[in-house]
């Protein structure tokens, strides 16, 4: 397969010449409306053009701005599938009933169950874990094991972590309710801000950046974002890359946080059929292997492995937490953030 080319055209349709292309009665189309932005889904774009004659039109926006749009437009939207990073906003979609549920047998035997909504509403695509961080040159061994290490009394003035607008942070905090209930995610939050090095600000390669520059000790970033900094042409951010362990906690004790991307057909979908054959072709080995090769970001089809820099940070335990729960958990989140004086 060839994945380096380029040519297919991201499209960004005004409401009229959406809703047109979504109704013209050509059923060789599939509108996406998608927050990603990655050289990898434009390559398997075209794969599936070329693979199908179906033209896929895409439209990109930041993930609220799609589900807001999908609201506006109700019963006349465009959009036959929505694409987005986090499950908790997957599930925001969901119950919005912007989505509609979906299942066929290649898409149960592609998404292990933890990683697509138990009836079907939407699939992980791609996953990144929510890992801690520290500079191998200050420190020769992380010295911590899990997320509950960063609350714990002797990390004070030493943790470094986003704010908790966050949907990162809302969705691991939501995965602790999960696992350890309110009390303990309650506990975890209010000695988290106790240990914060600075105030929250920044994203996660800010977050990696304050600590080579001795800011704090420990981060809390997602996997995707080391590659980044790894692999980046800008020579300080490789050098900041290149000093960052990355540890998976909670090995042995429920596993390492993980999130997805993913995708679901939506609710007023004007090319259904075609919405699912995408669906099926990014779950597909061909195409997690490419997801895999060019994105840092882990494969979610099991029978296919992770490759290239991931895969020298060696395997690890993740969650097998259904997904679901980080949408439905999201609110409870929000408010022990609030509690906790996490800003």
């Amino acid at each position: 397969m060839k994945i380096f080319r380029l040519s297919l055209c991201f499209v960004v349709l005004s409401a009229a010449a959406a809703s047109a292309a979504g109704t013209s009665g050509d059923n060789q189309v599939v509108n996406v409306y998608s927050h990603r932005h990655y050289d990898a889904d434009r390559a398997l774009f075209e794969d599936f053009e070329a693979q199908t004659g179906i033209r896929v039109n895409v439209v990109q926006a930041k993930a609220d701005e799609l589900i807001e749009r999908m609201r506006a437009e109700g019963q006349a939207s465009p959009a036959d599938i929505l694409m987005t990073a986090d499950a908790g906003r997957l599930v925001r979609a969901e119950d919005l009933g912007l989505l509609r549920p979906v299942k066929t047998t290649l898409l149960t035997e592609s998404v292990p169950s933890h990683l697509r909504d138990p009836e079907g509403y939407w699939y992980g695509l791609t996953k990144r874990a929510r890992v801690i961080v520290w500079d191998t040159d200050r420190l020769e061994s992380p010295g911590i094991e899990t997320y509950a290490d960063l609350a714990s009394s002797d990390m004070d003035g030493r943790v470094l972590i986003r704010s908790s607008s966050n949907i990162y942070n809302i969705s691991l905090l939501a995965s602790i309710v999960e696992a350890r209930g309110r009390e303990e995610a309650q506990r975890w939050a209010e000695g988290v801000v106790s240990n914060m090095a600075r105030d929250p600000q920044g994203n996660d390669r800010d977050q990696m950046k304050a600590l080579v520059a001795g800011l704090g000790d420990y981060a809390v970033v997602n996997t995707y974002y080391v590659g980044l900094l790894i692999d980046s042409d800008d020579p300080a951010e490789a050098e900041v890359g290149r000093r960052i362990g990355i540890l998976f906690p909670d090995q042995g004790n429920g596993g390492a946080h993980i999130n997805v991307s993913g995708a679901g057909v939506a609710a007023h979908a004007p090319n259904p059929e075609n919405a699912v054959r995408l669906l099926e072709f990014l779950t597909s080995a061909e195409a997690q292997g490419v997801f895999a090769e060019q994105n840092y970001e882990y494969p979610v089809n099991p029978a296919v492995e992770a490759s290239g820099l991931i895969a020298s940070w060696g395997g690890f335990e993740e969650s097998t937490i259904n997904l679901r729960a980080l949408g439905d958990n999201a609110d409870e989140a929000i408010r022990i953030f609030d509690e906790a004086g996490w800003r």
